[in-house]
């Protein structure tokens, strides 16, 4: 997946090297290249977030919150 995100920066760069003006360059750099990747990466990582999430509430301690001892101090 790095691989195509690598590769469509490439493409972007090389366009925006095209455009006649440094304006115009960083407006297709951000909005044809940034943006959209940063979209897709966001959309293409959300299942193995949720796995994570997932497995960090299975795995935590329970909570220490309760102070029912049966020792007194």
């Amino acid at each position: 997946m790095y691989v195509v995100a690598i590769a469509w920066l490439y493409v972007t760069i090389i366009m925006a090297a095209t455009e006649p003006t440094i304006t115009g360059a960083v407006m297709t750099f951000t909005f044809y290249g940034v943006f959209p990747l940063a979209l897709f990466l966001w959309l293409a990582g959300t299942p193995q977030r949720r796995r994570s999430m997932r497995k960090r509430s299975a795995n935590q301690e329970p909570d220490d919150h309760n102070r029912t001892d049966s020792e007194s101090d």
